[in-house]
């Protein structure tokens, strides 16, 4: 039916509704025109508005309730009679036939029901209309039945209740009190009378009364709009306020407007994501983990713009009407509600602002930085977002697992902008290319690869362009092949314990066992060690002893007069004169004499040393600073043979001359305290050779050789050249802190270079001393030939006073030399008491086990525990006495 022809019959139904009396019949009093144009025009908003029963339109279940009903109050014939008559209306709609059947039987069933309610509370109540009018609160805030059941009487008008006396200007004044404001209608209405009910459902006809009608189809389709970011009719982006707004000219419930602003985050949400990802997607931007994560993002958006399409169409497909039966479609608001639009828009908004907090967090990082972001927000207790990051983490680790790739099979560092975890520095040369070219960079390490995988990334890649570049190998191609086809398909860079750890792990293994071959085969590695261990460790004894006999006169003389080339030749000499010179010339050509810086005082034994020239690719472990380590040990080890090479040459001085004192015609008491000096000297040096003789002997035997069959057992375990490396190190390391060179061990060292000194300047005493006898027996003996000549001649054999000068001169230098002899022995008793006292804490047990050497008679004890018990000698004692 169409709209005008409603009005008429309408407007006629509400004049005799208004004029009906309490007894049923028709008033012939005037009702004001006002009344009944209010009234009119609130039974129109009736009719258009949206209330509609609170069940489905289902017509077998109204047909059955209506029964049911029937046959609850006795009356079964009744039933059949419906029942009967519902099916002769049965049928499709067509000409003849009647339609929205189920409307026609929930509004009979609706006046049945409303007629008992009113006969069952007759006198509690207004008319039918007058109550849809004043009390719709109860159906929800909206009129609950359109009609009383009195009104289908048979002369078509309500019955007013007795007990009730607002007449028609009162239900006109109520319907403008509607109108107001709901706080001046709290104000207006009795105390105790208005309860919260109907306070809101007064406020809720203040807002429909006094807003801007805007359908709630339209508000759909603004929100769709601002989904994507595009402004709607009444819905605006505002960018002052940084987010959608509902424009001032309409006024919506709290309710709606909050579901509205809710949905609108996802449109802010939106812009903020697609601004990012144009940024990365930009060909300004050629980070590739930041452009991988942006297209990920992308990804998740492109999503997004389908469901966008699917709820677009929504908007536009119209919901089925209450009574569209099959086949008939009666036509109804828009099927997208907003109700239904947050159902539909949960699941995104959720997305949107995970990806949002991404983009907040993570979207100033680049590189590895980015990876580790997202998975620490990975490590989150919801299934939902740790699976979601998961997606979004394997999609931007794309990059990062092709660079690992190129990397450990190819060795390519393709890394313009930083992004690798490992990095180059293309300046170093071939020398430091394995320990200062490649490091990782900390800052781009993902969280989620452990630094053992990380390394081992780093040596396999390190290896190949060390065979490569220093190697000049190309062995190394077969090996990463090897490992490629060991390793699986489809890699993934978030379970590294798994394929991307088996890749990795299998070119490590292959191609580091190519360059550990390569390192002993080609170039000889164990050869070169063991001519750095005979040369500048002293090994080969003969070549050493040679090397001494030849420069020990040159080396004695000023540093600053010592020439570099005449030892180069003296060297060379060596060689061929010992069994060196059978070694290989390769090794040999590396052997070099090098001078120290020297100052003012230094001899030419204080700053000569040899050195080993070794080249790349093995100077990746004989480095510079490993070389320094070497010429710490061999300077050592150089004073020591210096000391022993001294005392050897005292000894060559003292046994030849052992019986040069004899008695004379002089003072026989001079001659015996010769003799005992001299056997003070001999005992003294029998001391001192005692201590170098098993202090060279626990170097030599007890630290070197231990040192170096450690080494080699090391070497031979060796499955890498880190490991080389690592061996090498642990080699020197031990030798450093065996030797007493080592950090905790300095104070001991300088007193046994201190005592190294006085083993010197004993020499020189001896030497001298030796010097002496002879002058005095030379002496002794151009006296005796004087006096026989004088003899001979009938002369006097001895002139007055000659004999006590001789006498005086022999006492006076015997007495020098004792005092001289007796300062080099205390000096040397009490440097040698301080090193053993400090051998005795030392840490290490072999240092104690050098203690028990020196003292294994346990003499120095004693000698001790003598000097503490008894009062300082002037003169010296015997030392060793006959112990030695």
């Amino acid at each position: 039916m169409e709209p005008q022809q409603i009005a008429g019959p309408l407007r006629e139904l509400v004049v005799k509704l208004l004029r009906s009396t309490d007894d049923g019949t028709s008033s012939t009093s005037s009702v004001p025109e006002a009344s009944i144009s209010r009234t009119y025009q609130y039974a129109l908003r009736l009719l258009g508005s949206r209330i509609s029963a609170p069940l489905a339109s289902d017509e077998a279940a109204v047909v059955d309730s209506i029964k049911r009903s029937l046959i609850h109050k006795g009356r079964a014939s009744d039933a059949l009679t419906f029942s009967n008559l519902h099916q002769r209306l049965g049928g499709p709609p067509g000409p003849g036939k009647l339609g929205k059947r189920w409307s026609l039987l929930y509004l009979l069933k609706s006046i049945a029901e409303d007629r008992a309610s009113d006969e069952s509370s007759s006198g509690h109540g207004s008319s039918g209309f007058e109550w849809s009018i004043s009390t719709p609160a109860a159906a929800g805030g909206l009129p609950a039945r359109p009609f009383d059941s009195r009104s289908s009487t048979a002369n078509g008008v309500s019955a007013t209740s007795k007990k009730s006396h607002r007449s028609t200007e009162q239900l006109a004044q109520n319907e403008s009190e509607l109108r107001t404001d709901s706080t001046a209608q709290l104000a207006v209405a009795p105390k105790g009378n208005v309860d919260s009910r109907q306070a809101a459902y007064q406020e809720f006809m203040h807002i429909r009364h006094t807003d801007a009608q805007v359908s709630e189809q339209d508000l759909v389709r603004d929100v769709v709009y601002t989904c994507q970011g595009i402004d709607g009719k009444h819905i605006k982006f505002d960018a002052k306020a940084d987010g959608f707004v509902i424009t001032d000219s309409v006024r919506l419930p709290r309710g709606a407007r909050l579901l509205i602003l809710k949905l609108c985050e996802l449109g802010w949400l939106y812009r903020r994501i697609r601004t990012y990802v144009s940024e990365r997607l930009s060909p300004a931007s050629l980070e590739l983990v930041g452009q991988a994560f942006g297209s990920a993002l992308q990804q998740e958006l492109a999503d997004y713009y389908r469901l966008m399409a699917v709820l677009e169409a929504q908007v536009q497909q119209k919901a089925p009407g209450p009574g569209e039966l099959a086949g008939q479609s009666t036509g109804g608001g828009s099927y997208l509600s907003l109700r239904r639009l947050a159902v539909w828009l949960a699941e995104p908004l959720l997305r949107m602002r995970l990806m949002a907090i991404l983009v907040d967090n993570c979207g100033s990082l680049k590189g590895g930085a980015l990876a580790s972001a997202l998975h620490m927000h990975r490590q989150h207790g919801d299934p939902f977002v740790h699976e979601f990051i998961g997606q979004l983490l394997e999609k931007v680790c794309l990059p990062l697992l092709e660079m690992i790739r190129r990397w450990v099979l190819e060795g390519e560092l393709d890394d313009g902008y930083q992004e690798f975890f490992i990095s180059g520095d293309l300046s170093v040369g071939d020398d430091g290319l394995w320990r200062d070219c490649y490091k990782v960079r900390q800052a781009m390490l993902p969280s989620f690869i452990s630094p053992e995988l990380a390394h081992r990334i780093l040596r396999a890649g390190k290896s190949i362009n060390f065979l490569r570049g220093c190697c000049q190998d190309e062995g190394w191609a077969e090996a990463t092949d090897a490992a490629a086809a060991a390793a699986p398909g489809a890699l993934s860079l978030t379970s590294p314990s798994g394929t991307l750890g088996t890749l990795v792990e299998a070119a490590d293994q292959r191609i580091s066992a190519r360059l550990v071959a390569t390192i002993f085969g080609r170039y000889r590695f164990r050869e070169h060690c063991l001519a750095i261990k005979q040369y500048l460790l002293l090994g080969q004894g003969d070549f050493i002893q040679y090397l001494m006999d030849l420069i020990g006169p040159d080396l004695s003389q000023p540093a600053g007069l010592v020439s570099k080339f005449k030892l180069a030749g003296l060297l060379e000499a060596a060689v061929r004169a010992s069994n060196a010179q059978y070694d290989d010339s390769a090794t040999l050509d590396k052997l070099r004499v090098k001078m120290l810086e020297h100052g003012d005082g230094d001899r030419g034994w204080d700053v000569f040393s040899l050195e080993y020239q070794a080249a790349s690719p093995l100077s990746t472990v004989f480095t510079e600073a490993v070389m320094l380590r070497y010429l710490r040990i061999f300077n050592f080890l150089w004073r020591l043979k210096r000391v022993e090479h001294a005392l050897s040459a005292s000894w060559k001085v003292m046994k030849p001359n052992a019986a040069v004192v004899k008695p004379g015609r002089g003072n026989q008491e001079s001659a015996k305290t010769l003799a005992d000096e001299l056997r003070r000297c001999h005992t003294l040096r029998n001391e001192m050779n005692h201590f170098v003789t098993n202090l060279q002997y626990y170097i030599m035997f007890e630290v070197l050789e231990c040192s170096w069959s450690d080494f080699l057992a090391e070497v031979d375990a060796a499955a890498d050249l880190d490991a080389l490396i690592a061996a090498h190190d642990t080699y020197l390391d031990t030798i450093l802190k065996k030797s007493l060179l080592g950090e905790r061990s300095q104070q001991l060292c300088k007193r046994l270079f201190t005592i190294f000194d006085t083993v010197l300047r004993f020499k020189g005493f001896a030497d001298r001393l030796y010097e002496i006898v002879r002058d005095i027996q030379h002496k002794q003996r151009r006296r005796e030939a004087e006096v026989s000549a004088r003899t001979g001649a009938g002369q006097w054999g001895s002139l007055g006073g000659e004999d006590e000068h001789h006498e005086s001169l022999v006492q006076e230098q015997l007495d020098s030399i004792g005092r001289n002899l007796d300062a080099i022995a205390a000096e040397y008793s009490s440097l040698l008491e301080g090193f053993t006292d400090q051998l005795l804490v030392q840490q290490h047990v072999d240092l104690r086990f050098l203690s028990f050497r020196l003292d294994f008679s346990e003499f120095y004890t004693r000698q001790r525990a003598d000097r503490a018990s008894t009062p300082l000698k002037l003169r010296w004692p015997g030392l060793l006495g006959g112990q030695l």
